[in-house]
């Protein structure tokens, strides 16, 4: 079987999938759809990260692929309707990077506070200024968390160990850590914190809930960061409310559009303001983060080829049934309605398979039966169960 990783993912990536029997092809490039679909001619696995786009189109043409590993947290990038429609399995690494985001989120509201930005430039202009003025600790500060998952609430415990005061906002029923706050709408975070960073998802309705309505509400002299997604921010209104003052300072890693490739000129509003960090989508991006994203993804994508396991997939039902040595696992993905799973096993009756083991699970629209039978499926068998008009995709692993 082939794998093709883009984006530069990590080497450990390749390792375990070539240790996994997978010849695997690498680009450190985004791919644009027609390149994509070229290259996907006969790929069982495909690796990407943000930027490459997997369209309807591309899915469409990929009749090998089985899975796709989003080797990051969002996974906006694949058309996720697609792919389950075509019955390939979506990875992603949730959890592997949320330390690196932290980090980079926590040193960069301590350097706009302490207005680091602006000593560094004048420094580097020949200004010695010792001034105090508008420097700050971030001890005792009030620090607005909007979205609270896995990144949003580990932000809040170590933000909170530095002494500063957690809020926090998620339209989602969370479980507030520490002596953080939750506030009950969005406005009465922005009103009462001196610092608002953004971790929220990349779901769309997420789009553009950020805008100069919001930056108006945040108190004067406040900071403002987004890590999470850059389409949720409108950046001519965070540089105009920069400019006004109104702003302290900003830190922004994500945006709207970004550059394919290294060297494409990246084109923003922000560019040119002092006391604004710009970073190139480069909160996930250590070393460490990326190993075990490396690690992680590739084992489901693994996983899912050799055994069928769907845990933790983003658009398939959860299975994970133990195999045993001489049985042949059959996977019948399809529509979820009542009764597929009778009809699976009558067709296996009808025939004189015996069922060795089965699992069931079922997500929205599609189901997932694993059966387990001894030795090889007949070709009459398997041919049964494609016709079954509830049939999206029949894998088969000896």
């Amino acid at each position: 079987m082939r794998a093709l990783l883009l984006e530069a993912i990590h080497d450990d990536a390749a390792f375990a999938l070539r240790d996994a029997g997978f010849e695997v092809e690498r680009l450190d490039r985004a791919l644009a759809e027609g390149e994509l679909i070229e290259r996907l001619d006969g790929v069982s696995v495909l690796g990407l990260r943000s930027n490459t786009n997997l369209t309807a189109r591309a899915l469409e043409a990929s009749t090998d692929l089985l899975a796709v590993g989003a080797f990051c947290i969002g996974t906006n990038q694949i058309d996720l309707a697609a792919a389950s429609d075509r019955g390939v399995a979506v990875f992603n690494a949730p959890f592997s990077n949320t330390r690196s985001v932290v980090e980079l989120a926590l040193s960069e509201l301590i350097a706009l506070t302490r207005r680091l930005t602006d000593k560094n430039t004048d420094m580097h202009a020949g200004v010695w200024d010792k001034s105090a003025v508008g420097s700050h600790e971030v001890r005792g500060r009030k620090l607005g968390i909007v979205g609270y998952g896995n990144i949003g609430s580990q932000l809040s415990v170590l933000a909170e160990a530095l002494g500063m005061r957690v809020l926090f906002f998620d339209t989602a029923d969370r479980l507030a850590l520490g002596n953080a706050r939750r506030c009950g709408t969005l406005d009465e975070l922005l009103a009462e914190c001196d610092v608002v960073s953004l971790h929220v998802d990349g779901r769309s309705s997420n789009s553009g809930i950020f805008g100069a309505e919001q930056f108006g509400r945040m108190r004067r002299g406040s900071i403002f960061l987004n890590l999470s997604r850059g389409f949720v921010v409108d950046h001519e209104s965070l540089a105009a409310h920069v400019v006004s003052g109104h702003i302290a300072g900003a830190a922004v890693d994500v945006f709207p559009v970004e550059p394919k490739a290294k060297g494409e000129e990246f084109v923003s509003p922000l560019r040119g303001l002092s006391n604004v960090i710009l970073t190139p989508h480069v909160g996930g991006s250590t070393e460490e983060a990326q190993q075990d994203i490396g690690h992680f993804v590739a084992g489901k994508l693994r996983d899912y080829v050799h055994t069928g396991t769907t845990s933790l997939s983003v658009n398939l039902p959860p299975v994970a049934l133990p195999r045993e040595e001489g049985q042949s696992r059959l996977l019948h993905l399809h529509v979820n309605t009542p009764g597929v799973l009778a009809a699976v096993n009558g067709v296996l009756a009808e025939h004189g398979v015996n069922i060795e083991g089965q699992q069931l699970s079922t997500r929205a629209s599609l189901g997932l039966v694993v059966t387990d039978i001894n030795g090889a499926a007949a070709g009459d068998v398997l041919d049964a169960l494609r016709a079954m008009p509830e049939t999206v995709r029949l894998r088969v692993l000896s």
